[in-house]
């Protein structure tokens, strides 16, 4: 087996689980860039995930597996679309 083959990163999958509201688990998360009771801010593998709510804690963080779990009431779960990069020339001739 190739050294190259070795280093290829593994590419998670990404699941939302949500029970009652009151507890969400994610999978696939790559960083948390920023948490309070009333928002949570992560990078996923399908883009920045924004959990809001109140009263939000977060019980697990593993981002060697890549899990998260919150508790708290959750009210919205919304998605950061990412642009994607385009070129110099792209852009001024568009």
């Amino acid at each position: 087996m190739a050294y190259e083959e070795k280093l290829k990163p593994v590419k998670r999958s990404h699941n939302i689980v949500m029970e009652d509201r009151g507890k969400l688990t994610v999978s696939g998360v790559e960083d948390v860039s920023s948490f309070d009771e009333s928002e949570i801010v992560m990078s996923t593998v399908c883009g920045s995930l924004i959990v809001r709510g109140s009263e939000l804690k977060i019980d697990r963080l593993s981002l060697d597996t890549g899990d998260v779990a919150v508790t708290g009431l959750v009210t919205a779960l919304d998605y950061e679309e990412v642009a994607p990069s385009r070129s110099l020339w792209a852009r001024l001739f568009h």
